[in-house]
């Protein structure tokens, strides 16, 4: 790698998901683990599962009790107990018979009378990952629902406006670039090597994660730094480079709850539109005269996790896509007892499920979109204490796909790109392309 990594290191570190500031709590000389007893963390069904869990206070033993309770993928279970501190370490057990996901979590108590601390911890193992099954059938009208998509959006004119703008990395030229799509327009910041020859580069395109923001354009330099025609993409056709303001205003204000829009029409769905954009924006791409007419790669982490997904399923043109703990898997979930990944857009009222925001998204789901991609390869990551994109929704996505593939465990991980996580993508993508 080369020594403008911070700058791809940096995109993906950012948030998410954006949130607004929480008051940090008071900082605590008591800490308290929990993780797995086994290294990777994955057992089979039925068998006992040890967490070991481990207090300390001010670096040292801590004494005391700990409660404990089991979580199926972050939904409540029986399985609970109290657990005394010995050398400030407590186990806790459980089991699931059934493929899936099992959390622990632990409350540090100085003692039985001793009001719960704001001391917790999560720790996560897996229960026959790879056999998770699908929540529901691909539906029959699939793949012609967004054949007429595309037709419509091929309807639309692929006219490009590029924007000569200033490069962060020398010997990188740099452009805004805007292109109608259906409905909104894609907009990013697309950058290559100056002087590259025709039919030399790779594509890779980055999309971002939940949020309101422009798009990155020292995220693009730093892949076209590496070799590659680069457009990192906004989700949402914005405009770039305006004031942070602007974005913060929008965030909070018009578009405060886009996930939601049509949640009921497949047609009108935010997403639908989101998911065909990245069809426009690869069309962009692939027209340059420096792609080298093989390699397409998505990248995207949570909502761009989702994204990633999405264009492999799309368009055949993917030919590698990395996808870290994405969203938009299992929006159907809960018809048998799982939690649904974000945005847990099908609403659930005394257990049953809002049919027309299901039926909808049955369309817009990664676990279909996984089925149809005809792509060389992909790289996943998961993490197992994740409760936004829980572990189980991502794994059923990951179990339909028939194309060579690998997912990075990240055991102790929440939803997150851990530094681990992000390195173990770029890394995969430099190895597909074999560099």
């Amino acid at each position: 790698m080369t020594r403008l990594l911070p700058l791809v290191a940096a995109l993906l570190l950012q948030p998410l998901f954006a949130q607004t500031a929480k008051p940090a709590l008071p900082e605590t000389p008591i800490k308290i683990a929990a993780r797995a007893e086994r290294t990777d963390a994955i057992y089979h069904q039925g068998d006992k599962v040890v967490f070991n869990l481990t207090v300390t206070d001010k670096g040292k033993p801590a004494a005391g009790l700990v409660e404990w309770s089991i979580l199926k993928d972050g939904l409540a279970t029986e399985q609970k107990g109290v657990s005394e501190l010995v050398d400030g370490k407590a186990i806790a057990t459980g089991s699931l018979n059934e493929p899936g996901f099992i959390q622990v979590r632990a409350v540090y108590r100085a003692n039985a009378k001793a009001k719960v601390a704001p001391v917790t911890a999560l720790g996560g193992a897996a229960i026959d990952p790879t056999e998770i099954k699908r929540s529901l059938p691909v539906p029959d009208d699939f793949d012609a629902f967004w054949s007429g998509m595309k037709q419509k959006l091929a309807a639309v004119p692929v006219v490009p406006k590029l924007v000569s703008v200033k490069s962060p990395i020398k010997d990188i030229e740099s452009f805004d670039v805007t292109a109608p799509a259906l409905g909104l327009q894609i907009s990013g910041y697309m950058a290559k090597p100056v002087g590259a020859k025709p039919k030399s580069l790779p594509i890779i395109l980055t999309v971002h994660g939940a949020g309101v923001s422009d798009s990155s354009l020292g995220g693009s330099a730093s892949w076209a730094s590496k070799g590659f025609i680069a457009m990192d993409m906004n989700a949402h056709g914005l405009p770039n480079g305006l004031p942070a303001k602007h974005y913060a205003d929008l965030k909070v204000g018009a578009m405060k709850d886009y996930r939601y829009e049509n949640k009921n029409d497949r047609e009108k769905a935010y997403f639908t539109g989101m998911m065909l954009r990245l069809v426009r924006a690869i069309d962009v791409l692939t027209a340059q005269p420096e792609w080298d007419g093989q390699h397409v790669i998505v990248f995207g982490s949570s909502q761009g996790g989702y994204q990633a997904i999405a264009a492999a399923g799309l368009d055949a043109r993917v030919t590698y896509f990395a996808a870290g703990v994405p969203a938009g898997c299992d929006h159907s979930g809960m018809l048998v007892g799982r939690i649904a990944g974000w945005p847990k857009i099908v609403p659930v009222v005394d257990g049953k499920p809002d049919m027309s925001v299901l039926e909808a998204y049955r369309y817009i789901d990664c676990m279909n979109f996984a089925t149809r991609t005809k792509a060389a390869g992909c790289f996943f990551t998961v993490g197992f204490i994740d409760a936004t994109c829980p572990p189980t929704s991502v794994y059923s996505a990951y179990n339909q796909l028939t194309i060579p593939k690998d997912i990075f465990n990240d055991i102790p991980s929440g939803h997150t790109n851990s530094p681990a996580a992000r390195d173990a993508m770029m890394k995969a993508v430099m190895k597909y392309l074999g560099k």
